[in-house]
C-alpha cells in the first residue's frame, strides 16, 4: 500500500514538473507613449483646421477654414500637483497671410501608462499602454454628463464617459494624408455611431458621432477629426387625417472639425 502511494506521489510530481517546464512566458514590447506625442518645449505642429458650423437655426451648414498652431510652451504641473506640459494654441487665416493669435491653453500630462490631455478644464487620456490593436481604454471616463450643454441642446453627449477608444489597425504603419506620407502611424478610433446616416428620411431623427486621431512616430498628432450632430425632423401637422399628414422642417445642431498637419519642428 505505501509503494502504491507512493507511485502515485511520485507521478503527480512528475506531471507538475512536466507541466511547468512547458509553459512559456510571453512578452510585449510596446513603444514609449511620447514617442508619438513628443514633448520637448519648443516643440510645435501646424494644422489646417476645417470647422462645420450649423446656422440659420440649423438649416445651413457651413465649413470655416483656418491655420492652428499647437506649441509646446513650458514644463508645469497640472491641477493635480503631476508633472505636465503647458500647450499654446494660435490661429490664423487658411492661407497663413496673417500672423498667428493666442486662441486656447491645453495641459498634457504624461504619466507610466497613459498620457492625459486637458482641453478647457475636461480631461482625456488619449494614448495609453500598451500600443497594440484592438487594446481599449475608456478615454472619457473623467467627463462630466452633458459635456456640451452648455453650447448645445443634443443627445450626443450624454455617454461620452463610455466611449472606448481602442486601437484601430496595425500599429506604427504607413499612410499618406493630405499630400505628405507618414511612417510609424497609430490610429485611435474613439467612436463611431450614426443613426439615420447618410439621411435618407428626414422624417425621422438623425445623429452622428465620429471620433478618430492619428499620431505619428517622432511627430505628434497628424491628424482628427471630431464630429458630433444631431437632426430633428421638426414636424408640423398639415391634416388630422385619418391618416395624419405632415411636413418636416429638419434642422441639426453641434458641430464638426477635421485637422491635419501641414508643418512641424
Amino acid at each position: 500500500m505505501r509503494s502504491s502511494t507512493t507511485t502515485i506521489f511520485g507521478l503527480l510530481i512528475a506531471a507538475v514538473f512536466i507541466f511547468s517546464s512547458c509553459k512559456k512566458t510571453e512578452t510585449f514590447q510596446t513603444d514609449a507613449l511620447t514617442d508619438f506625442m513628443p514633448l520637448q518645449v519648443g516643440k510645435y505642429i501646424v494644422y489646417r483646421l476645417d470647422s462645420t458650423v450649423f446656422l440659420n437655426f440649423g438649416k445651413r451648414e457651413e465649413t470655416h477654414a483656418y491655420q492652428v498652431k499647437l506649441e509646446v510652451n513650458a514644463e508645469v504641473t497640472d491641477n493635480l500637483g503631476r508633472p505636465a506640459f503647458r500647450i499654446y494654441r494660435y490661429i490664423r487665416d487658411s492661407a497663413g497671410t496673417q500672423s498667428w493669435n493666442p486662441d486656447n491653453t491645453y495641459l498634457a500630462t504624461p504619466l507610466f501608462d497613459q498620457i492625459e490631455f486637458t482641453d478647457d478644464n475636461l480631461r482625456f487620456i488619449k494614448l495609453h499602454s500598451p500600443i497594440k490593436n484592438g487594446f481599449n481604454w475608456k478615454g472619457n471616463k473623467y467627463l462630466p454628463e452633458d459635456v456640451y450643454s452648455t453650447f448645445y441642446i443634443f443627445s450626443n453627449d450624454d455617454a461620452m464617459a463610455d466611449w472606448d477608444y481602442y486601437y484601430d489597425g496595425e500599429t506604427q504603419a504607413s499612410e499618406t494624408i493630405g499630400d505628405q506620407t507618414y511612417t510609424d502611424v497609430i490610429t485611435v478610433q474613439q467612436d463611431d455611431e450614426a443613426y439615420n446616416y447618410p439621411i435618407i428620411d428626414e422624417s425621422s431623427y438623425a445623429a452622428r458621432n465620429y471620433a478618430i486621431e492619428k499620431f505619428s512616430k517622432g511627430i505628434g498628432l497628424v491628424y482628427k477629426e471630431f464630429i458630433l450632430w444631431e437632426q430633428q425632423p421638426n414636424p408640423t401637422l398639415v391634416s388630422s387625417g385619418p391618416p395624419p399628414t405632415y411636413t418636416y422642417d429638419p434642422s441639426k445642431t453641434g458641430f464638426g472639425i477635421k485637422m491635419w498637419m501641414i508643418d512641424h519642428n
